[in-house]
């Protein structure tokens, strides 16, 4: 079992975690598919090359929405259990995550979105691990990363991560939660290729930062801008608040991507060099 996955995880104080449902899909599938497509442009080709049995065909941006279109699936998995891996919640007075190591994840076990990208991550680091199990965990891992980068995904629970608060988006009625996951995205009018093209980045020292970084700092991250976020001054939502915000939604779309890239590379590129042009986190998981 896999002990220390990824170095650079910090210590953390231990929290209490509170639990729900959350209906939105973060990002939207344009969303998703930009995070696809950045970590696509920064794997190596040894991890390209690795993947290729895994995607059997398809991308990374492809795969990125599978876990979301899954869930009308009527599996019992898919219907009472695969949702809660898709967030997190922790108390208001709180603002930092932390994950049991010790603790033995499986399928049905995992409670939450750190538990299922650690599930994923183990799964596809186990040499035992059949080809349809770390196919279904890549398909997660890809999606879940992204989900990670979406604010509300680690929000309140009281008001389901943002989906309780009604606002308006040019007269549109909408959630702040579905405003993040789609509507600031959308209103870019630009393809997911478009979108990624735009704000990838090659700048080594700003790769470097985004990757000296863990799951749970991933988080961490998002419940603060979502503490923040959640100080609507107006629940009319139109062009002053597409200005100031758009530039967060950038800048976790690509953080999500270029950390993607670092973990599949970490995963599946022995010889990738850390921190290097999203090569690598800052050092390699465990075998």
């Amino acid at each position: 079992m896999l002990r220390n996955r990824i170095s650079g995880l910090s210590c953390f104080l231990a929290i209490s975690i509170l639990f729900t449902s959350h209906n939105a899909s973060a990002w939207g599938q344009n969303g998703h598919r930009v995070v696809g497509k950045i970590a696509d442009n920064h794997i190596t080709n040894t991890t390209r090359s690795s993947l290729s049995e895994l995607l059997e065909g398809e991308s990374l941006a492809q795969i990125s929405t599978w876990a979301d279109e899954m869930r009308s699936n009527p599996g019992e998995f898919w219907q009472k259990k695969s949702s809660r891996w898709h967030y997190i919640n922790s108390p208001t007075n709180s603002s930092q995550f932390t994950h049991d190591h010790s603790h033995q994840l499986n399928k049905d076990n995992v409670k939450n979105i750190l538990e299922g990208m650690y599930f994923a991550i183990e799964t596809l680091n186990d040499k035992k691990s059949s080809l349809d199990a770390k196919r279904f965990s890549l398909r997660f891992l890809v999606h879940l990363v992204g989900d990670a980068h979406q604010p509300f995904h680690a929000g309140r629970a009281e008001d389901r991560g943002g989906n309780r608060i009604k606002v308006s988006f040019f007269g549109e009625n909408t959630n702040l939660h579905s405003l993040w996951d789609t509507k600031l995205v959308e209103n870019q009018n630009l393809s997911f290729t478009e979108f990624a093209q735009f704000i990838d980045s090659n700048n080594a020292e700003l790769i470097a930062e985004y990757l000296s970084s863990s799951p749970e700092q991933w988080l961490t991250e998002s419940h603060n801008l979502a503490t923040n976020l959640y100080k609507l001054e107006n629940d009319k939502i139109s062009y002053g608040y597409i200005y100031d915000n758009t530039p967060i939604v950038k800048t976790r779309l690509l953080q999500a991507g270029i950390r993607l890239a670092g973990l599949l590379n970490t995963l599946f590129d022995s010889s990738a060099k850390p921190l290097d042009k999203a090569l690598k986190m800052p050092s390699s998981i465990n075998q």
